[in-house]
């Protein structure tokens, strides 16, 4: 007999995955303050490697729109002015062979809106990784039932609860794209 608590639990793992893979890419969605999570997750080419440039610098952001790159290795800081500019994060590096500071400027209305669309298909990508995870457990309780593995009010049951879980996700989602869009937006 398939243990019901642990579709349950393998069910909602994966919607905390979605929602915790969702809050990791807002957080790399500028707004107008700065924020290491903006270039952690930066490629940098280093010795012939591809790193991030969290593994080979520390970021830190000593002022509000300010972020400070020191790299470990000062031979690193030319690579890492490269990866900073061919990204799309729209920040101009300036650097004094030692230190990258990045200023991080003001966002204009036009590029707001562009973040809040981004933040708007992110959250409902995550909307339809949480729907995915309901579909796939919704089949493997049906192909329980079907098995007589389980009742069929054991079946009802079950599906009720992972409607529930997947409504709480959704809602979930919702509240923090929301809290990320106003944030995008104050000024």
């Amino acid at each position: 007999m398939p243990d019901i608590e642990l579709l349950l639990e393998e069910s909602q793992e994966r919607m905390d995955k979605a929602i915790s893979a969702m809050k990791h890419d807002f957080q790399a969605v500028r707004t107008g303050k700065a924020s290491p999570a903006l270039v952690e997750g930066l490629s940098v080419e280093y010795y012939g490697a591809t790193v991030r440039l969290k593994d080979i610098a520390s970021i830190t952001a000593p002022e509000p729109r300010l972020l400070v790159i020191q790299p470990w290795d000062q031979n690193a800081v030319k690579e890492i002015e490269k990866a900073i500019l061919a990204s799309d994060i729209g920040i101009s590096p300036v650097s004094d062979g030692r230190v990258i500071r990045l200023p991080i400027p003001e966002l204009s209305e036009e590029r707001r809106k562009d973040m809040v669309r981004l933040v708007h298909k992110r959250a409902e990508e995550a909307r339809v990784e949480i729907r995915a995870v309901r579909r796939d457990s919704n089949e493997a309780a049906k192909k329980a039932q079907k098995a007589s593995e389980i009742t069929e009010d054991d079946l009802k049951t079950l599906l009720d609860d992972i409607q529930e879980f997947t409504d709480d996700y959704i809602e979930q989602v919702n509240k923090l794209m929301a809290a990320k869009e106003s944030e995008l937006m104050e000024i």
